[in-house]
């Protein structure tokens, strides 16, 4: 009987080991941040940089804090900085995809109140890879004026980004 139970304890823990691993977060996000916004302002972008482990999509996102939350991309074209909503952005195999002011970003729009600096906000971002299968990544991200470890003001490009056009 005794060995009966130790098989059966070695089958249960398999189970959750296996189990465990098919729910382990397919990205690693590193450096994740919200900037702080002001009464009044309707968005703000989240960044950080993402490493998949498998090649994925980051297809969306969202937060409690926010009416709609979209992956987004800044570029200058001509001398006026444009934003535009993606509805996807690769994440190839094991490289570090950076998502930052000015550039690629989570934007954070129809805010429901103020993101004061040094509290927390909510993330949830979401993937598909190749097959289409999903997965989510759930973070809990620092709010702050600027990056993390940045001078001040270093990030300040993407201080008016309510302003810039669609």
């Amino acid at each position: 009987m005794p060995l009966r139970h130790a098989l059966i304890a070695t089958a249960a823990l398999t189970l959750l080991t296996a189990a465990h691993a098919q729910t382990a977060a397919p990205v690693e996000a590193r450096n994740a941040w919200v900037r702080a916004s002001v009464p009044g302002q309707s968005g703000t972008g989240a960044f950080m940089t993402l490493t998949a482990r498998q090649g994925l999509r980051l297809v969306g996102a969202s937060s409690p804090v926010a009416g709609v939350v979209e992956v987004h991309e800044m570029r200058l074209e001509g001398d006026v900085m444009r934003m535009r909503a993606l509805p996807g952005l690769d994440l190839p195999a094991g490289k570090a995809v950076e998502l930052k002011p000015g550039g690629y970003h989570v934007m954070l729009l129809d805010l429901k109140s103020t993101l004061a600096k040094d509290s927390r906000v909510p993330l949830t971002l979401r993937f598909t890879d190749a097959r289409g299968a999903a997965s989510e990544l759930a973070l809990t991200v620092p709010v702050a004026a600027t990056a993390p470890g940045a001078a001040p003001g270093a990030a300040a490009d993407h201080a008016g980004h309510g302003a810039h056009k669609h």
